[in-house]
């Protein structure tokens, strides 16, 4: 398969590479993902919203870099996006593989969850745009439950089909702009999700904004998370594909698989490329 033009980049050279917030990068396959643990993200996104600062965070997993690899326009889309983190172990077991290893996986569905407690504590307001018909609303009593201090600054879902009826896209911003959000959870799947948070950016410039996929289904107890052992071994999208086989098949045995296999195998290639550079011998080519 074509999985799109191998990174040029040197270890060296990916582990030089620095955010505007400070923070560290590290290119996987060309896409740069910061080195950060959830704790630093929270931490970073509460110190920014108490400055009036914004921003746009991705928590990338295998399918994800998979579609940016392969698509011009998912690849436009996140070069816009501020912070992207390594949700998936397989990015994580390659950055490993590759030399430039990251702290932890910070999942979204964990991180809608952590970064809402963190919100309830520090007085900041927090909206839930997304999910199927009346999800976000049960996400929302859960989390208020959870947090009783929690400022939730209202929840929208937009029916399906919505991406093309302007007249939703303008309710969608005038509910936001009104609702004046410290942080927003946008659970509509990659890359609608990015696609409408790019449209919101402009109108939220203080606010920080994050897609969390079906984050909102696990907090309404919709869907089970996986065991704690599931998710240290990589095998969370396992359990996932028992719940929901019909429409998770494809992904992660079509499409899944046979892209870890090359994601794993260039890492590798990758290190070796790094030492035998410094060696003055030639790394050796891989036809996708």
């Amino acid at each position: 398969p074509d999985y799109g033009p191998a990174a040029g980049n040197t270890l060296a050279e990916t582990r030089d590479q620095a955010g505007r917030d400070g923070f560290e990068r590290v290119e996987l396959l060309g896409l740069p993902l910061a080195v950060i643990s959830e704790r630093q993200m929270i931490d970073h996104v509460i110190s920014e919203v108490a400055a009036g600062r914004g921003g746009w965070i991705c928590t990338m997993h295998l399918d994800m870099l998979r579609q940016w690899r392969r698509s011009a326009e998912v690849r436009g889309l996140v070069s816009s996006i501020d912070i992207l983190v390594a949700d998936g172990m397989p990015l994580v077991w390659a950055c490993a593989l590759r030399g430039t290893p990251l702290p932890e996986r910070v999942p979204g569905s964990t991180l809608t969850v952590s970064l809402t407690e963190a919100a309830a504590a520090a007085g900041n307001s927090v909206f839930l745009l997304g999910g199927k018909p009346g999800t976000a609303e049960r996400a929302a009593r859960e989390l208020k439950r959870r947090y009783p201090e929690l400022r939730l600054a209202g929840t929208l879902c937009p029916p399906l089909g919505f991406e093309n009826e302007p007249d939703y896209l303008d309710l969608i911003k005038s509910t936001l702009r009104d609702a004046a959000p410290d942080i927003v959870f946008v659970a509509l799947g990659f890359p609608k999700q990015d696609r409408l948070i790019l449209e919101l950016r402009p109108i939220l410039p203080n606010a920080w904004l994050m897609g969390c996929g079906i984050s909102f289904s696990l907090i309404a107890g919709e869907l089970r998370r996986a065991p704690r052992l599931f998710q240290m071994l990589g095998l969370e999208w396992v359990f996932r594909l028992v719940q929901e086989p019909r429409r998770l098949f494809r992904r992660y045995m079509v499409q899944g698989i046979p892209f870890g296999v090359v994601l794993m195998w260039r890492s590798l290639l990758d290190r070796f490329s790094s030492a035998t550079a410094q060696e003055g011998v030639p790394p050796p080519q891989l036809d996708d």
